[in-house]
C-alpha cells in the first residue's frame, strides 16, 4: 500500500511535490500538472478570442473564498455522480479538487461558461459511439476548453491531437486549415480514438491515461508492474504528468457538478448558443463576411478556430463555415456580393508568373543581360577555350574586358558580346 501527502505547489516548475509513504518508507517526488491547469485566466480569454463574449467582471460574483469539506462529503458527492467510469476518492484526488476550487476557481468559472457552447457537441459524439458521457470533461484536462490551445509537443485543439494521430482519424492540417481545432470534427475523431483505446484496455481510467501519454507508455507501465491493468496499480510506473491526469479528470467531473457548493458560478457569456453551418466551395476571407454581414471577425474566429489565417480555401474542397443562426440568412442572400468583396486584394497569390527571356541563363558559369553574356572563369580554362566555346576571337574578348595579356584568373567573370 502507498499513500500521498502533498507539499505546496511548485508554480515555477508547474508541478506538485508529493511525499509517498510505501511499505514503511518515505520518498518525495513531483507530479507534473496537466498543461491546462497552468493557463492564466487572461490567457484563456485572449486565446479563446472571448473578450467580448465572456466577461470576467460578470461572473455571478464568484467568491474568492473556497469552503472546505470533509473527506466523507467528497466521497459521498463523487459516489452520487451518475457515471460508468470509476471515480474513487483519495488524497491525490482531493488535492486536485482543492486546486480547481481555490487557485483555479476563476478558470473553472470560465470553463463553466464555455461549456455551454461545447458540451452539447461533446455529448452528441460520445452518445453516438455509446461512450460514457462523463468523458465530455476530458477537454477540460486537455485544453481548459480552449480550441486554440497548443502544447510544446505539438498537440493542438480542444482534444489536443498530435498531427500524426489527427491524420489517422481524418483531421486535415495544412498552412490554412487545422481541423484539430475544429470543435465538431475533432470531437468525433476523439470519440473514435477513445473507442479504439477502450477496445484495447477495457478500463476507462487506463483509456484516458493512454489518451494522455500514448498506448506505448501504458503498455510499458503494465509490463513493469508485473501485468497489472488497473490505473492505480501502475501509477508509480507512469510518466509524471499522467500520474496527475486521472485524478485531475475526477476532480474536473466533481467541480463541474458541484461548483455551486464551492461558491463558483459561470461567467456571463454572449456567445451564441444557436448556430448553423454553411458549405463554402470558393475562397472566402473572414473580412468579406464581416464587411457584408456585419458579424465581427473576432466572433468568426471563435466560432471557426480551425481556419489559421482567417481564410477558408473553398476552391480546394468544400469546407464548413459556422455562423450564429441569425446571420445565416444574411450570408445566403448576399453570397455573390460576399465572394466578390475585395477578392483581388485579399486573394492576390498569382497563379501564373511570366519569366522575361534573357534575364537569366541557367548554364553553369553564365549570366546573360541584354545580349551580353558574363562567363565565370573556371580552373583550367584559357582565353582560347573560352573563345572557341562562344565562337568569338581572343582579341575580341581582350578588347571587351580591357585585357592587356592572355592571362586570366579562375573565379573572375569575362564579358562576352554575342
Amino acid at each position: 500500500m502507498f499513500c500521498f501527502l502533498y507539499l505546496p505547489i511548485n508554480t515555477k516548475a508547474q508541478s506538485v511535490d508529493v511525499l509517498i509513504h510505501e511499505n514503511g518508507t518515505e520518498r518525495q517526488e513531483s507530479i507534473d500538472l496537466p498543461k491546462s491547469m497552468t493557463y492564466p485566466i487572461d490567457s484563456l480569454l485572449n486565446d479563446w478570442k472571448a473578450e467580448k463574449y465572456i466577461q470576467i467582471g460578470k461572473d455571478c460574483s464568484t467568491a474568492d473564498e473556497n469552503p472546505l469539506f470533509s473527506d466523507s462529503v467528497y466521497i459521498d458527492r463523487l459516489s452520487r455522480i451518475p457515471t460508468i467510469m470509476e471515480m474513487p476518492y483519495n488524497d491525490i484526488v482531493r488535492k486536485f479538487i482543492d486546486m480547481y476550487a481555490s487557485r483555479l476557481r476563476h478558470q473553472v468559472s470560465f470553463m463553466l461558461s464555455a461549456s455551454n457552447f461545447y458540451i452539447p457537441i461533446f455529448e452528441e459524439a460520445l452518445d453516438a459511439y455509446n461512450l460514457p458521457l462523463e468523458l465530455k470533461y476530458l477537454p477540460i484536462i486537455e485544453s481548459a476548453l480552449n480550441p486554440s490551445a497548443a502544447s510544446r509537443a505539438g498537440a493542438s485543439g480542444l482534444w489536443q491531437f498530435m498531427i500524426g494521430t489527427g491524420k489517422i482519424y481524418g483531421l486535415e492540417v495544412n498552412s490554412l486549415v487545422d481541423e484539430r481545432r475544429d470543435p465538431i470534427k475533432a470531437t468525433w475523431a476523439a470519440a473514435r480514438y477513445l473507442k479504439d483505446l477502450y477496445d484495447i484496455y477495457q478500463d476507462w481510467n487506463l483509456v484516458i491515461a493512454a489518451y494522455n501519454c500514448g498506448p506505448g507508455n501504458i503498455n510499458k507501465a503494465i509490463r513493469r508492474s508485473g501485468g497489472k491493468n488497473d490505473y492505480w496499480s501502475i501509477y508509480n510506473y507512469l510518466p509524471k504528468e499522467t500520474r496527475g491526469y486521472v485524478p485531475a479528470f475526477i476532480a474536473a467531473n466533481y467541480l463541474m457538478t458541484y461548483y455551486c457548493d464551492h461558491n463558483i458560478c459561470p461567467m456571463e457569456t454572449d456567445m451564441p448558443v444557436n448556430t448553423d453551418t454553411i458549405e463554402v466551395s470558393q475562397n472566402l476571407h473572414f473580412e468579406q463576411i464581416s464587411a457584408i454581414c456585419g458579424i465581427s471577425i473576432e466572433q468568426l474566429k471563435s466560432l471557426n478556430p480551425q481556419y489559421r489565417r482567417n481564410i477558408i480555401p473553398g476552391n480546394i474542397q468544400p469546407y464548413t463555415l459556422r455562423l450564429p443562426y441569425n446571420y445565416i440568412s444574411a450570408f445566403i442572400d448576399n453570397q455573390d456580393t460576399i465572394y466578390k468583396y475585395h477578392a483581388d486584394e485579399l486573394f492576390n497569390n498569382r497563379r501564373v508568373v511570366e519569366v522575361k527571356a534573357g534575364s537569366y541563363n541557367n548554364t553553369r558559369g553564365q549570366t546573360q543581360r541584354s545580349g551580353t553574356t558574363y562567363h565565370k572563369i573556371r580552373k583550367g580554362e584559357t582565353l582560347s577555350t573560352i573563345a572557341q566555346r562562344y565562337h568569338v576571337r581572343i582579341n575580341e574578348i581582350k578588347e571587351w574586358n580591357n585585357l592587356s595579356s592572355n592571362n586570366i584568373t579562375a573565379g573572375k567573370r569575362l564579358k562576352i558580346h554575342k
